[in-house]
C-alpha cells in the first residue's frame, strides 16, 4: 500500500467516523456519509439511512463466502495450530518469517475465483493465533511487510474486493495469542491461551509483570488500523472464543463492548462477530461446521475445503472436498438460513490449492445453472 493511498483512506474513514459521531447517538442508527461501499450497492437506499442495517440485510442474503487461512504456519503445512501443537519456541517459529515470500499470492486471481464460484464476500486471516500479521501494522514488527515478501496482503485483497464489489471481511485473533508478552496466559485463562513450554518461555511477561490491559490496547490499536487504512470493511470476525469464555468472571477485562462500539464508530456498516457469540450484542454468529444452536441474528457456518484443517495441511493432499460435497454444504446452510463461509488454506507460496480451484470452479458452474 503506497503512502498516497493510505493517506487517502485514512482521511476518508476518519471523515466518515466524524460524521457518524456528529449525526447519531449510536453507530447502529448512523446516517451514511460518502459513497456507498461497492458491495452494498444493492441496498444503497437503506445504506443512506442506516449503514449497519443495510449491511445486515446484505449479509442475510449473501449465502456464500470465501475464508482464507494463510500465514507462517502455511510454510510448514502441518495445520494453523502447529506452533502450539508442536510447542515450537517463539524465536524458532519467528525464523519462518525469513522464508515467507508469498510469491504466488494473487489477490486478483483469488477475487476472480471467488466471483466465479458464486461467492459474495471474502474473509482473510489478518492475524492468527501466532500473532503474525498479513498487514502493515505500526504496533508490531512481526508482519508480512518485514519478510522477503515485503507485501501488505490485506491491502492487496482489499483493493481487489472493492474494485469487484465483493464484501471484505477481516478475521482477527482476539482471545488467543501465542506470542505477545501480555496476552492471556494459561494460569488465568483457557489452557490453549499459550503453548506450555518446559522450561517456561522467557519471552512472556509473568506474575506481577503481566498486564492484560497492554494486550487489550494492542488489539484495539491494530483493529483501528484495519478499519482506517483499508477502505470499506464488511465485518470484523473475532476468534479465540474459548479463552475469554473460560473465565467469564474475568471476561470484562477484555472490554469487548467498548471494542464493538469503537468498531462501529469507525465504520458504521461494519458487522462484528465473535464466533457463536460472547456478549450477545454481536451482529452475527459464525460457528464452525455442524452447529445445532439457535440464532436471533444472521448466521454464518464456517467449514473447510480440506477434510478438517484450516491452514494448509500437506497430508490432506488428494483428500480435499469435492463439488458434490460443497453443494450439500450449501444446501444445509440454506436450510438453516445461514451463509456458508468456505475455507481454503493457500499453499506455502500463497497460491490456491489446485484441488480447491477445481472444486470452486465446478461449484460456480452448478450454481449458475440452478
Amino acid at each position: 500500500m503506497n503512502t498516497t493511498r493510505r493517506d487517502f483512506l485514512t482521511a476518508s474513514v476518519a471523515g466518515t467516523a466524524a460524521f457518524v459521531s456528529a449525526n447519531s447517538t449510536t453507530a447502529g442508527t448512523a446516517v451514511a456519509s460518502g459513497p456507498v461501499p461497492s458491495y452494498l450497492t444493492d441496498v444503497a437506499d437503506l445504506y443512506a439511512d442506516n449503514p449497519r442495517k443495510a449491511a445486515l440485510e446484505w449479509f442475510r442474503n449473501a449465502q456464500f463466502g470465501l475464508f482464507i487461512h494463510y500465514g507462517l504456519y502455511s510454510l510448514l503445512g502441518r495445520h494453523e495450530w502447529v506452533m502450539i501443537k508442536e510447542k515450537i519456541r517463539i524465536k524458532e517459529y519467528a525464523k519462518l518469517a525469513s522464508r515467507f515470500t508469498a510469491k504466488n499470492f494473487d489477490a486478483d486471481f483469488i477475487t476472480d475465483m471467488a466471483l466465479e464460484a458464486g461467492m459474495k464476500y471474502i474473509n482473510i486471516t489478518t492475524r492468527h493465533h501466532d500473532s503474525f500479521c498479513l498487514f502493515d501494522s505500526n504496533y508490531t514488527d512481526f508482519k508480512s511487510t518485514n519478510t522477503p515478501a515485503k507485501r501488505d496482503l490485506v491491502g492487496e485483497l482489499a483493493d481487489q474486493c472493492q474494485a469487484k464489489g465483493l464484501g471484505f471481511y477481516l478475521y482477527y485473533s482476539h482471545g488467543r495469542d501465542w506470542r505477545h508478552p501480555h496476552a492471556p496466559n494459561n494460569s488465568g485463562w483457557g489452557g490453549s491461551a499459550r503453548p506450555k513450554y518446559d522450561p517456561p518461555e522467557e519471552f512472556y511477561a509473568t506474575g506481577d509483570d503481566h498486564d492484560l490491559q497492554i494486550y487489550v490496547e494492542f488489539m484495539k490499536n491494530q483493529i483501528t488500523e484495519l478499519l482506517t487504512n483499508y477502505g470499506p470493511v464488511g465485518g470484523i470476525w473475532l476468534d479465540g472464543h474459548a479463552t475469554p469464555a473460560s473465565r467469564r468472571a474475568k471476561m470484562h477485562e477484555f472490554k469487548l463492548q467498548e471494542l464493538y462500539d469503537h468498531i462501529h464508530s469507525l465504520q458504521p456498516q461494519v458487522l462484528v462477530s465473535y464466533k457463536q457469540g460472547l456478549l450477545g450484542t454481536e451482529d452475527f454468529k459464525a460457528p464452525e461446521r455442524h452447529w445445532k444452536g439457535q440464532s436471533d441474528v444472521p448466521l454464518e457456518i464456517c467449514d473447510t475445503l480440506q477434510p478438517h484443517g484450516w491452514g494448509y495441511m500437506k497430508t490432506d493432499d488428494g483428500k480435499h472436498k469435492t463439488a458434490d460435497q460443497v453443494m450439500k454444504m450449501l444446501a444445509t446452510a440454506k436450510k438453516m438460513k445461514a451463509n456458508l463461509l468456505l475455507n481454503t488454506g493457500p499453499l506455502p507460496d500463497g497460491s490456491i490449492h489446485p484441488e480447491d480451484q477445481a472444486t470452486l470452479k465446478e461449484v460456480g458452474k452448478r450454481l449458475r445453472k440452478s
